[in-house]
């Protein structure tokens, strides 16, 4: 018999107050950090016990956070997080946390629910997508001649979020929707904001830690929630705010150098997870699949696909680490290209661990390989 993703966690959730007495591992206790270490329970007093959904999340907050809070990952290190759900022992470590850090914007399916499991009012939420134009994914159009994306104005407030001082539902929604060109190929409208804790952000396309531009502001939006869980430590908040994202503006300026003067603008890629990157600086994604690595391409759609890389000779094909590259070595094989890895930077692998990489380094192995692939 088959349950629904709802039931399944709401099943969870009854189960969340008796796992104490169960000895089953879970992510939040067998989970590894992108440093491989073993996540406990429970943080040291002295600090902030810090509980972020995926990666990119750890990688922020670790660098805003410093020594001054015990930062844990959620999702294990080496797994593919669009569909990853929490167990009870999940929640229950969130229950105990002083901050939780997610991604939003769809992300995280099961955050609602979780969130409204919870009986710690003093935690902490940080949306870091908060405040972010969002692009809505929706079908693409391949060839781009007709492709629209959609804004939405991610701009609502959470109860304890990091720049809100109360529990507020009463947010006001705008009522007209605006049009705007961007670039040549896409459109953007801005929709109205959501409101409360009403995060039903379906079809909006969640990626933008991806943009380093983007990433700085998810960056602030992470400093803001730690200074508001922990005052005293605002200012040392702000400064290893400041240098981490010294490092994220000087990663912005070499990508926009990079794609100035390269001969294409275009590239083919794995699943639809560089839209942000891709508006950022000018370029043209054509994603293999949707928004989500393991969703499977349509017969139409690999055929689109192909049509495009012949008729703008593209010769390389990008894939990813965590999820399969076979429909990419097809497509590859198919139109005489060779592929490489562009990494959307959603885990790391255990050899990315094993080898001390970071989002600095794999963005900087992401620019070369766009570098590359833009100037053949």
């Amino acid at each position: 018999m088959k349950f629904s993703k709802k039931a399944t966690l709401g099943l969870l959730f009854s189960l969340t107050l008796i796992v104490a007495g169960c000895g089953q591992k879970s992510a939040s206790d067998a989970n590894t950090s992108s440093t491989g270490t073993s996540v406990p329970v429970e943080s040291e007093a002295a600090k902030l016990n810090v509980l972020v959904s995926f990666y990119p999340m750890y990688e922020f907050t670790k660098n805003v956070a410093g020594d001054l809070a015990d930062v844990h990952t959620l999702v294990p290190a080496g797994m593919e997080p669009h569909d990853w759900e929490p167990t009870p022992q999940d929640i229950a470590s969130i229950e105990k946390a002083d901050v939780l850090v997610y991604n939003g914007a769809g992300m995280e399916s099961w955050i609602d629910q979780v969130i409204g499991s919870l009986s710690n009012a003093s935690l902490i939420q940080v949306e870091a997508s908060k405040g972010i134009n969002l692009l809505e994914g929706g079908e693409y159009d391949h060839h781009h001649e007709d492709s629209e994306a959609t804004e939405h104005d991610h701009d609502h407030d959470h109860a304890n979020e990091a720049t809100t001082e109360e529990h507020d539902h009463d947010h006001d929604h705008s009522d007209e929707a605006t049009a705007e060109e961007q670039h040549d190929h896409d459109a953007e409208v801005e929709l109205e904001a959501e409101a409360g804790h009403d995060h039903d952000h379906r079809g909006l396309d969640p990626h933008v830690w991806l943009s380093p531009a983007l990433a700085v502001k998810e960056v602030r939006n992470i400093e803001a929630g730690l200074a508001q869980a922990a005052p005293e430590h605002a200012e040392q908040f702000k400064q290893n705010a400041d240098a981490y994202v010294a490092q994220l503006e000087s990663l912005d300026q070499d990508f926009k150098a990079a794609v100035t003067d390269s001969k294409r603008k275009d590239f083919i890629t794995q699943h639809a997870a560089f839209g942000y990157l891709a508006k950022e600086y000018g370029l043209q994604q054509v994603p293999i699949a949707g928004l989500s690595p393991e969703q499977e391409p349509s017969a139409a759609q690999m055929a689109s696909v192909i049509d495009f890389a012949k008729e703008h000779q593209v010769k390389t094909i990008f894939f990813e680490t965590l999820v399969s590259s076979k429909v990419s070595e097809t497509i590859a094989s198919e139109v005489g290209a060779k592929t490489a890895v562009l990494n959307p930077i959603e885990g790391l692998t255990e050899e990315e661990i094993a080898a001390g990489m970071d989002y600095i380094c794999v963005m900087r192995k992401n620019l070369e390989a766009l570098k590359l692939a833009l100037n053949e």
